[in-house]
């Protein structure tokens, strides 16, 4: 759950007491909004330009690699710029809702969608990392049946099925729309102070079907690609024939991924899920307000960590695909070209327009 998803803790007892202990933490919790808005505010001003620019331009630079869509690396990365660029589509709204000050205008529907998207583009994210990682394993150490396991039509199918498990384990999600508090109507807040018992079970299931799982068999693909990168011989990895040189291209392709999915996980998901856990269990457990605060604002952080990581894929496909590069400067090239003969053509224009001009005859 996301700091703005909790902020009302669990009595742990029936009666007065414990209505007037959720009402002093509601009033504890409130009083930090400034905090939370800004954050959140800033950071969505930042990420939204940058990752809807980057993962369009992506799936357009996939598109043109015809030869590239018949790669399974390929597919994964198209599926993952997808789920990014959709989640950058919720950031406007999430935008509005900030600089209102906490006031949503939009249907409820659409705040529902809001809170469906982030947790979609989170878990999907880390399971196309995953197969990713295990992709680029079968490569190193099984070459063989990556050839005839790791087709394109396959690895569609298995992103499908990765898209089909967030979308109905994400469902949860979709029960919470538009509160009303203060008396105006409020967005990615707890509808009832009574369901955070299950969103803590909820947040342990994902913490370890979606993240811890995801992250341990990225561990153990990427210590035996390293295991396998690092037995080769001196004489394979620097000779002068064309094998050689292939195999230092795929070589580098790998540490190049090993960095930046390892980099993804450690900066955007590790800390999101350990101090998500622990605030829910301060909330749920009526832990002291400072206390329960000061993790809401580790939340925050974090959560704004977790959705940069919409940003930090596109580096992912630019410094382990090389005919993505390639791709890319030669759209830049064509670009610049098309840009330069424009202007060409402008002044040539503008040079006949001055030449026929009363003045110049």
């Amino acid at each position: 759950m996301s700091a703005h998803l909790v902020n009302t803790p669990i009595g742990s007892g029936g009666g007065n007491n414990s209505s007037r202990d959720v009402e002093s933490l509601l009033a504890c919790f409130h009083d930090d909004d400034a905090f939370k808005y800004r954050a959140y505010t800033y950071t969505y001003l930042l990420l939204f330009p940058v990752s809807f620019v980057c993962n369009i331009g992506a799936l357009v630079v996939f598109f043109l690699q015809s030869s590239r869509r018949s790669s399974a690396s390929c597919v994964v990365m198209m599926n993952l710029a997808l789920s990014d660029g959709s989640f950058a589509l919720t950031l406007p709204l999430r935008l509005a809702y900030y600089f209102r000050g906490g006031v949503w205008d939009f249907p409820d529907w659409l705040c529902r969608l809001c809170v469906y998207g982030f947790y979609v583009n989170l878990y999907t994210s880390i399971l196309f990392l995953t197969l990713l990682s295990m992709l680029r394993w079968l490569a190193v150490a099984r070459p063989l049946q990556h050839r005839t396991l790791a087709t394109p039509t396959r690895s569609l199918l298995v992103c499908l099925g990765v898209w089909l498990f967030v979308a109905v384990a994400s469902a949860p999600f979709l029960t919470n729309g538009v509160t009303n508090r203060s008396g105006f109507r409020r967005c990615f807040e707890p509808s009832s102070p009574s369901s955070w018992g299950r969103v803590l079970i909820l947040n342990y299931v994902a913490f370890a079907l979606g993240f811890l799982l995801p992250f341990l068999t990225i561990i153990v693909c990427y210590s035996r690609i390293v295991r396998r990168l690092t037995a080769r011989s001196d004489l394979q990895l620097h000779g002068s024939s064309p094998s050689s040189a292939a195999r230092r291209c795929s070589r580098r392709r790998s540490v190049h991924l090993v960095t930046m999915v390892t980099a993804t996980f450690l900066l955007c998901f590790l800390p999101y899920h350990v101090i998500r856990s622990l605030h829910l269990h301060a909330v749920c457990g009526g832990w002291n307000c400072e206390v329960t605060v000061a993790l809401q604002r580790a939340v925050v952080v974090t959560l704004c960590l977790a959705a940069s990581n919409s940003v930090v894929n596109p580096l992912l496909y630019y410094y382990s695909t090389r005919t993505f590069r390639d791709k890319l400067r030669d759209a830049q090239s064509s670009l610049l070209i098309n840009r330069g003969g424009s202007i060409r053509s402008g002044l040539a224009l503008v040079r006949r327009r001055n030449t026929w001009t009363p003045g110049g005859s």
